[in-house]
């Protein structure tokens, strides 16, 4: 028998991980270009060609496409990314970028976002072009730059510059998803099918500089700090999407708790630590996340900046803009330093139904829901050329382990055997769709 998906997804796993690719934003850090040419290097020893796309010095993806056997299918994008954010080394209790084995985990950043479901995509590539597997449609495997950034040196610049490589593409799938959490006793995958829409906004607050020693009622800090109170404290109203409605209406089923709008919390406690992913799917989020004005003590600034995180509900990105400047008031500029919309498909169709399937055959019995990501992903990116994105990085975890938690954390890791089972799974859902 040959070497199996299984059989490597660790090993790859780890090694991605000790390629540091922090991503600063701005282009600063080390860049993606070594992990690129490694991820290259592990699809051209298999015969699979490969082409490195830079675009700029050191922000490179890679990007392979495997033969379908059967051309009047559309192609499927199956993607990850390659940089991850930084980590403080001084703060982790082993090296983030050592990739450490212990206690059944796999550690580093990238351990859970996402160079895990990057090792499971090179597995299970490599099995299948070693063992001559043909998929029934196309396969296009894309390791993105920068999508921690938003993806402007990467998928996004890969849509607008290099749209040919997608060529023919109908769907994708990606991370945050089709990872297991235990509800009402029963073990249940969390299908993404939709993501809030991102709005990075810049205030700016005008007034008249001075003296700090003088009487100023036109203090363009005082004017940005109004501002930024109104905005962080102002109470968004619950809605609920389709998506998300349909995933509590699952959750009701499970646990028999019924969802309460002006109490979420109740219903909420029943999904442990996954209420962190889901209770920030109920409503669109506005959160300050930077301060900026003046260079000294006794000069009050003619200009004052904040950066605001806002995250909308699918279709909702212009009202919350019109809210934002609403709260903002007089004097203040709102602008975009970075917009990306939002996306819901349905839950349903035959990917749907095959990646609902490949799960089953492992973990027979098990409940499978949609859910909206909080976050963004390259989908985003891919929504442009028209290709539906779902998040699907399969993964069954024990209970004890805050996974949501492990997101941009402290001390990333990842179950081995969580490693090994998703890559079974996407083998039979890349080996079958």
């Amino acid at each position: 028998m040959g070497i199996t998906p299984e059989d490597e997804v660790v090993r790859i796993c780890q090694e991605l991980i000790r390629f540091d690719t922090s991503n600063f934003g701005d282009n600063v850090g080390p860049g993606e270009r070594k992990a690129a040419e490694y991820t290259a290097g592990l699809i051209e020893e298999v015969g699979l060609s490969t082409q490195i796309f830079e675009s700029a010095p050191g922000r490179a993806s890679v990007v392979a496409r495997m033969e379908g056997s059967d051309p009047s299918l559309p192609a499927l994008v199956v993607h990850g990314h390659l940089d991850v954010v930084p980590a403080q080394k001084e703060d982790w209790t082993v090296d983030p970028f050592g990739g450490e084995e212990k206690d059944g985990l796999i550690w580093g950043r990238g351990a859970v976002d996402m160079k895990d479901m990057d090792a499971m995509i090179l597995s299970v590539l490599r099995s299948m072009q070693r063992d001559g597997i043909k998929p029934q449609r196309d396969l296009i495997f894309g390791f993105f730059a920068d999508e921690e950034a938003g993806g402007a040196y990467g998928a996004s610049w890969l849509v607008d510059n290099k749209p040919e490589v997608f060529e023919g593409a109908a769907e994708a799938i990606s991370e945050v998803g089709g990872f297991s959490a235990t509800i009402g006793g029963q073990r249940t995958y969390l299908l993404q099918t939709a993501e809030k829409g991102i709005s990075w906004l810049r205030l700016v607050a005008h007034g008249r500089a001075g003296h700090g020693s003088q009487i100023n009622t036109d203090n363009a800090v005082t004017a940005l700090a109004r501002a930024v109170t109104r905005i962080g404290e102002h109470r968004w109203p619950i809605e609920l999407t389709p998506t998300t409605r349909q995933f509590l209406d699952g959750v009701t089923e499970l646990t028999g708790v019924e969802f309460d709008p002006d109490n979420p919390d109740v219903l909420l406690k029943e999904l442990g630590t996954v209420a962190r992913f889901v209770g920030a799917t109920l409503q669109n989020t506005a959160n300050p996340t930077v301060l900026k004005s003046g260079y000294k003590h006794n000069v009050i600034p003619g200009t004052a900046e904040a950066l605001i995180d806002v995250r909308t509900l699918p279709g909702q990105q212009d009202q919350v803009l019109e809210i934002i400047r609403g709260l903002a008031g007089e004097g203040v500029d709102v602008t975009y330093e970075h917009k990306d919309t939002s996306l819901e498909v349905p839950f349903a169709g035959n990917l749907v139904d095959s990646m609902i399937d490949a799960l089953h055959a492992e973990d027979p019995g098990a409940k499978v829901l949609p859910y909206t990501l909080s976050g963004g992903t390259d989908n985003k990116s891919l929504g442009r050329l028209g290709i539906t994105g779902y998040g699907f990085a399969p993964l069954q975890l024990p209970d004890e382990l805050d996974f949501t938690g492990m997101f941009h954390g402290v001390d990333e890791r990842v179950p081995a055997d969580s490693l090994r089972f998703g890559a079974k799974v996407l083998a039979r859902l890349l080996t079958t769709y």
